[in-house]
């Protein structure tokens, strides 16, 4: 925002002379232009998963009334395999992926596709049979703040990066302290930054903790409990004027007072089998919304009563369920990929849990979303970036694009005249035509 001008203008048309005054609306016009100037690729601040505010909604870019037909290939450099996706700050592109059975962090300049720094560690792992579709890992997406970067192995490893020169500022793994250090897929749970800490679940199915860590540091701040670990990353909310991190473990729905780890509730909804416990909390109105493999989607509104928190189930929906994918909301509706029907897209009200409409089946495994005015952008695993008219009434595609040269598993980001994706191996920076 440009800087705040106060005047008291009847004492000016008193006292002030003409060129002080032509001098004063000179400046109130150069301040006016440099609040409206158009944002630039170096101004784009896309700090982890699902965003700034962890919520996919995309504040920056100007839908235009025309969607281009096509886009253009400005560079693609190879990083490596993995899931983990691309995330931007000051210029710069950084990503946490696999080279050669070795975990890579790389920073790109957003411009050129210039690797300006690389730095590795060895962190061997095989995924287990049915997960090999989505490679060794890492799974987890980095964050990112001015000065650091923050990656989480697929092993369970919390590593702090300085985001100039790459180096290590500190590395936490508690795999030794719990015994049991990832799930049986690896870790795709994704750092969270509250203030001065950062927060991530270590630990395995069996056994695992909740931990804030000094960000500056990795000294430990807190830690709750001894839940064993899960796929879905943690949100923070504020309800009844408490602040809290809200995450899906293995065994519950929790949430915690963000300043001391307190557990505030605990809903159970644990991970069953095969029914993994992989998609973000999606938090609307009061109002978390979980949805979960085979197990439908549910609205649970947490309450404080009297000093005691309690939980409410406010519907459940069966028709439609999430497996991996995190649905996004756009106005009172919430938007996501049903892996039912080898894959359908769907818009479902989110003050009844209604069903408002369903897309075309057999729409792939994965999808990642990120919302617009008006407007749903989703990246399916075939590389396919469509964009959707945000409307309750019907599905209406509005423009899709070919992004990659093989399955993408990763969240694109939207840049003001473009976007980024990552597609197996490779990160392409795209440009709308």
């Amino acid at each position: 925002m440009g800087p705040k001008v106060t005047r008291n203008l009847d004492r000016a048309s008193r006292e002030d002379t003409p060129m002080q005054r032509l001098s004063f609306f000179l400046f109130l016009a150069l301040a006016s232009s440099v609040f409206i100037a158009p944002l630039h690729a170096t101004d784009v601040f896309w700090p982890g998963w699902l965003g700034p505010d962890r919520d996919a909604a995309v504040e920056y870019f100007d839908v235009p009334d025309q969607w281009p037909k096509s886009v253009t290939e400005d560079w693609s450099i190879v990083v490596g395999s993995g899931s983990a996706a691309p995330v931007v700050g000051n210029g710069r592109v950084y990503m946490h992926s696999r080279l050669q059975g070795d975990e890579v962090v790389t920073c790109v300049e957003l411009e050129t596709g210039t690797i300006l720094w690389q730095e590795r560690y060895a962190v061997p792992y095989r995924i287990p049979h049915y997960g090999e579709r989505h490679g060794d890992g890492p799974l987890s997406n980095p964050t990112l703040t001015d000065r650091r970067l923050f990656t989480f192995s697929v092993t369970g490893i919390l590593s702090a990066w300085d985001t100039s020169t790459g180096a290590l500022l500190w590395r936490q793994d508690y795999a030794e302290r719990l015994r049991d250090s990832h799930p049986r897929w690896g870790h795709s749970t994704s750092p969270l930054i509250d203030g001065e800490q950062v927060i991530i679940h270590f630990g395995g199915e069996r056994r695992g903790t909740l931990a804030a860590l000094d960000v500056a540091t990795g000294d430990e701040i807190w830690t709750d409990g001894e839940d064993g670990s899960c796929h879905a990353s943690p949100i923070i909310i504020e309800i009844e004027g408490i602040r809290q991190i809200v995450e899906w473990n293995h065994e519950a729905v929790v949430g915690v007072e963000s300043q001391t780890g307190k557990r505030l509730w605990s809903h159970r909804m644990p991970h069953i089998g095969s029914n993994q416990n992989s998609p973000t909390p999606v938090f609307y109105k009061r109002r978390l919304i979980i949805g979960g493999e085979n197990r439908g989607i549910r609205s649970l509104e947490p309450t404080l009563d009297k000093g005691e928190w309690k939980v409410a189930e406010n519907w459940h929906q069966r028709s439609v369920s999430l497996n991996m994918a995190t649905a996004v909301v756009s106005g009172d509706s919430l938007y996501g990929l049903s892996h039912f029907k080898r894959g359908q897209l769907f818009c479902l009200d989110l003050a009844s849990g209604e069903v408002l409409w369903e897309g075309p089946s057999r729409a792939g495994e994965y999808a990642t979303f990120l919302t617009l005015p008006d407007h749903i952008v989703h990246l399916d695993d075939s590389a396919s970036l469509q964009v959707l008219k945000a409307d309750e009434s019907a599905y209406r595609a509005v423009a899709s694009y070919e992004v990659g040269e093989s399955p993408t598993w990763t969240a694109p980001v939207l840049l003001e005249d473009g976007f980024l994706v990552k597609d197996r191996t490779k990160l392409f920076k795209w440009s709308f035509d």
